[in-house]
């Protein structure tokens, strides 16, 4: 059947699928397409609100062969109580694939693995997290399924970056974070992205074009290469610095900037006062943390007071994603006040 189309590279095929899914603007009585390094997700308008980045094509789309599982729980094999069990979210990284598997479901890793190997279209590979260790954050991650090493290549707000995901942390659940920090900046602003990992807030601002110049720090040294990696594609030339250096070594010695990001959401509350000389006069400061939901409202306050008390205003604060049943990741944007 003849139908519109959306051409995304492999790699973000999952990510544009679901989007489209959530939107009601994917046409799931028609099979995606694959072309190449290319997927084309058959669509039904080419304007409808939201629609993800990508190429609208024309295509012969075949039917559908029958409606196929919602939930890559369906796959695993065993017992109908078994699906209630098992884990219900995963990350999507390029062709990647990461799950959290708790220790009593030891067993049945292998078959989960191969569940989401199979429910995922662009998936090559599937791994256990086994969380984030160490100064430079790196995950431990144990392969449950596929094959290949742990590099791929992440698409998201029109930007291909470098990862791999073994060596240096990165989240795709940021997307809309790094997007929203990005359209803040105003022309001709100075901007220290720091713990910068793969550097998504760093080129997503540097891509814009309108700020002036964007430091990005990181102590990891594969994390910086990632990044510089990604800049080269880019040619973003002097409008991106990355740096390999510690948080606590960069900033004293740092000028005053007019905004600045340090997303550590497990440990930033210790760096917050190193970062308060490195924020100007009515500059900006992205602080992220994982904050227990019956604290939200009084955190920001608390935060004010490590940073520099009577000095600084809230000017924004949001839930960026759940995080535990009990906590969410929250931004929190303040503004410094003049002396």
């Amino acid at each position: 059947m003849r139908s519109l189309g959306l051409r995304v590279a492999r790699p973000e095929g999952e990510a544009t699928r679901r989007a489209l899914l959530g939107r009601s603007l994917l046409r799931p009585e028609l099979e995606i397409v694959a072309e190449g390094d290319h997927l084309i997700l058959p669509i039904r308008s080419p304007d409808g609100p939201g629609l993800p980045a990508g190429e609208v094509v024309e295509r012969e789309f075949p039917l559908a062969r029958g409606a196929g599982p919602s939930d890559y729980r369906e796959l695993v094999p065993g017992p109908a109580e078994l699906c209630e069990s098992l884990p219900r979210s995963f990350d999507v990284i390029g062709d990647i694939v990461l799950i959290r598997i708790p220790p009593d479901l030891d067993d049945r890793a292998a078959a989960i693995g191969q569940a989401l190997l199979d429910f995922v279209p662009t998936a090559r590979i599937v791994g256990r997290d086994l969380g984030v260790h160490g100064p430079e954050r790196r995950r431990r991650i144990d392969r449950i399924a596929g094959s290949g090493g742990w590099r791929t290549r992440h698409r998201e707000n029109g930007l291909e970056l470098e990862i791999d995901v073994e060596l240096a942390y990165f989240s795709p659940r940021l997307a809309r974070e790094h997007e929203r920090v990005a359209d803040a900046v105003q022309p001709g602003e100075s901007v220290y992205d720091l713990c910068c990992g793969v550097g998504p807030f760093a080129l997503t601002i540097a891509r814009d074009g309108r700020a002036r110049r964007v430091t990005a720090v990181d102590s990891n040294p594969a994390a910086v290469d990632l990044l510089r990696e990604t800049a080269r594609r880019y040619s973003l030339g002097d409008r991106l610095v990355p740096i390999l250096a510690p948080i606590e070594s960069f900033l004293p010695s740092a000028s005053p900037v007019d905004r600045v990001v340090l997303n550590l959401p497990h440990e930033g509350i210790k760096y917050a006062p190193s970062v308060v000389p490195a924020v100007a006069s009515g500059g900006r400061f992205h602080y992220y943390e994982i904050t227990s939901r019956a604290e939200i409202e009084q955190r920001a306050d608390a935060i004010m007071t490590v940073l520099e008390p009577g000095r600084w205003r809230l000017v924004d604060r949001h839930v960026v994603h759940p995080y535990a049943p009990t906590a969410d990741l929250v931004a929190f944007e303040f503004e410094r006040s003049g002396a």
